[in-house]
């Protein structure tokens, strides 16, 4: 029997070439700014990197800034004022958290997403798997 949509599965590309050392900022997320020694930017590598990338990606708002490319950031803006059900927003708000994390090559998996909504305030926790181990966010 022929199937009217056959599911094609395109063939994964190996290029051979594997990513390099992931490199951020160092981040003091209690002051919300970089960390600096000595007038230089301290730096931090591997997975507390991709920590850096992933907390500074759900704080930024997708499309806002010119500096970023359109993938970069979260639409978590978009809840604001919607007279969504509370089940809605928090399955919207969890969506948005793993669209804006999975674009990133060092993540291989965004799980666990906790989403609170509390008095104005949007709390979000979650496990990120990256290529070097797990982070909490």
């Amino acid at each position: 029997m022929t199937n009217l949509f056959p599911v094609v599965q395109p063939e994964a590309v190996q290029t051979g070439t594997a990513l390099p050392l992931c490199r951020e900022v160092k981040w003091d997320y209690d002051r919300n700014g970089p960390v600096f020694r000595n007038g230089e930017p301290e730096t931090v590598e591997g997975a507390e990197a991709v920590r850096v990338w992933a907390w500074l990606a759900l704080h930024t708002t997708r499309f806002r800034h010119e500096i970023y490319s359109r993938a970069y950031g979260t639409e978590l803006e978009n809840l604001i004022g919607q007279p969504y059900t509370e089940a809605l927003k928090q399955s919207e708000a969890q969506r948005y958290v793993r669209e804006a994390l999975e674009i990133n090559p060092y993540i291989s998996a965004v799980e666990d997403v906790g989403v609170d909504f509390d008095d104005g305030r949007l709390s979000i926790s979650c496990t990120v798997r990256t290529i070097y181990g797990e982070v909490r966010l």
